[in-house]
């Protein structure tokens, strides 16, 4: 248990433990991703075998723990009771609302529809609002409601006539979030070559709102979503211009992504825009497949952060291969006491901390205290009996970090904090854990999945391997000395030692002893961390290891 203060150390604010993720974001094919971000979670869904709507809810970007959840069914026999495709949830007005398109088994009958959240909750019921259409009810995909200047328009992707030719993309006023309340107007239709490839049909579809600094931007995905050349182009309305007059919207004349052969990304397209947790950077979350041929196979969500160029345009990047470690949305893993649950005036509960085996976890807690005294709280996990933790004076406006560690189930985990301080004192926690599968892995370095590991993967290294394994992006509240924590197995049957290397030096050599297949030790080190990002290189082992996470568990005082 371990105080740190509020000082990096170099001159930044502490905003997380860091660390970084890999694509894809789930196991399941999850085409036509949109995805929230809301009190704490990420809510996202997708098209679902084209049967139900269904939800995803994560603490991060990463949904391969997500709850699920089935929030809607269409009845039988009705003109929207099949093919439900690409929903879309929103935040309207003080209400979720997910917009779909389906039909009665007939792709000519695509029409758009609207649910409406009867609760506060993203998972929770929906009512069923109706058909979202203009004047000429023609085949629609794709809808979504843009917000802009206090005013509501409905944007989708839809045919000019009734025959499946090209789609187009439309926008039209709303006098409300499920109700179209002037004619459509023609805003963008498929006529650069890179939107007709793969046609015809040619298509403008998938489109998402994308707004920065006074800027309104409209992305949308050309070309035939059956192939690898599927991608994703831009228009922006001119500064101050009325959305429904298309001859101010302005379009990019070569897609902003496409497929990325190199990487083994195709057809990457039908994005959704979504902020990280602090809100300052915006990323993009679109589907690709990985292979040449997938055609509508093997879609799955995949994220990476937009960079932003000094004209303010918006820069996507190449579509990043799945071994790529990403560095995770800035403020996550940050689990704040607003987004937690008070009970009384002694228990604060953080609900929806996963874990997919059981065993110890690190636990990190930011508290203030300026009673001049220290302060006793108990942590436990899911109603097991609670550890005291102890939590020293913090100056005025300077935020304390104490570390502890408890036991985490398999499945989604609920930690607690009781004590008569806890919601007075408690900011945030954190479990700054760091997954093996999710660093740079050498060439030589192999995935390795069962059940026993944590979050179901682990890496095998290999002997003389200079840098194995690379942790990138490991945040500590403050310059200084910590202890970290490495799970490696040793299967070999005698004593192997694994070299851990800091930022380019500190070089440091681990013993790993004996052990068996699925035996995994605790090895322990002490070592200097920056404030600022840091790097920590594992390799050089003298024979072949396996490691699966690594944790911080303690600061120097």
């Amino acid at each position: 248990m371990n105080k740190t203060n509020h000082d990096t150390g170099t001159g930044g604010v502490y905003n997380g433990h860091g660390g970084t993720f890999k694509n894809t974001l789930a196991l399941i094919d999850t085409p036509d991703p949109s995805i929230l971000y809301q009190d704490g979670y990420y809510y996202m869904t997708f098209t679902h075998n084209g049967t139900d709507i269904m939800i995803m809810k994560s603490r991060t970007l990463d949904f391969h723990q997500a709850e699920r959840k089935v929030v809607w069914y269409p009845p039988i026999d009705t003109m929207y009771s099949a093919n439900l495709w690409a929903p879309e949830i929103q935040y309207i007005q003080g209400k979720y609302y997910i917009y779909f398109a389906a039909d009665n088994g007939n792709n000519e009958n695509h029409r758009m529809y609207a649910l409406e959240s009867e609760t506060d909750d993203p998972m929770g019921s929906y009512a069923f609002k109706g058909q979202v259409t203009d004047s000429t009810n023609k085949w629609a995909i794709d809808g979504l409601t843009l917000e802009h200047d206090d005013r509501l328009y409905f944007v989708w992707s839809g045919w000019e006539g009734d025959m499946n030719i090209q789609q187009n993309t439309y926008i039209a006023p709303m006098s409300n979030p499920y109700t179209i309340s002037g004619p459509r107007v023609l805003l963008s239709e498929p006529d650069l070559d890179w939107e007709k490839a793969g046609g015809p049909p040619f298509i403008n579809e998938g489109q998402a709102i994308l707004k920065k600094d006074g800027r309104l931007f409209i992305a949308y995905s050309g070309a035939g979503s059956w192939t690898p050349f599927y991608s994703i182009g831009l228009l922006e309305l001119d500064s101050g211009a009325d959305p429904l007059d298309a001859s101010k919207w302005k379009k990019a004349e070569e897609p902003l992504m496409q497929m990325n052969g190199e990487a083994e990304v195709y057809g990457p397209g039908h994005n959704t825009f979504v902020r990280s947790p602090d809100g300052t950077e915006d990323w993009i979350v679109y589907h690709a497949t990985s292979g040449q041929s997938d055609g509508w196979n093997n879609r799955k969500a995949r994220a990476q952060r937009i960079e932003w160029q000094a004209d303010g345009m918006p820069a996507f990047g190449k579509p990043l291969a799945l071994n790529t470690a990403i560095e995770v949305p800035a403020g996550s893993g940050i689990f704040l006491a607003e987004h937690g649950v008070s009970t009384g005036e002694e228990l604060l509960s953080f609900s929806g901390i996963p874990s997919t085996i059981t065993a110890k976890s690190p636990l990190l807690m930011h508290y203030t205290n300026e009673s001049e005294q220290a302060l006793r709280l108990q942590v436990g996990a899911n109603g097991a009996a609670a550890s005291e933790i102890i939590l020293p004076p913090t100056k005025p406006n300077e935020v304390g970090y104490v570390y502890a560690e408890l036991m985490l189930d398999e499945g989604l985990n609920r930690i607690d904090l009781h004590g008569e301080y806890a919601i007075k004192s408690i900011i945030a926690v954190e479990v700054p854990r760091f997954e093996a599968e999710y660093a740079q892995l050498s060439i030589d370095s192999e995935l390795m999945e069962s059940p026993l590991r944590s979050n179901g993967r682990s890496v095998l290294i290999l002997k003389g391997i200079k840098e194995a394994i690379r942790f990138d992006n490991v945040r500590v509240p403050v310059k200084g000395t910590y202890t970290i924590r490495l799970n490696v197995a040793n299967p070999t049957g005698i004593e192997q030692q694994l070299q851990l290397e800091i930022n380019g030096g500190g070089v440091q050599k681990l013993t790993v002893p004996a052990g068996e297949r699925d035996q995994f030790a605790e090895i322990e080190a002490s070592v200097k961390l920056n404030g600022s990002s840091n790097t920590l290189n594992i390799g050089d082992a003298t024979g072949q290891l396996e490691v699966d996470v690594l944790d911080i568990i303690s600061a120097k005082q």
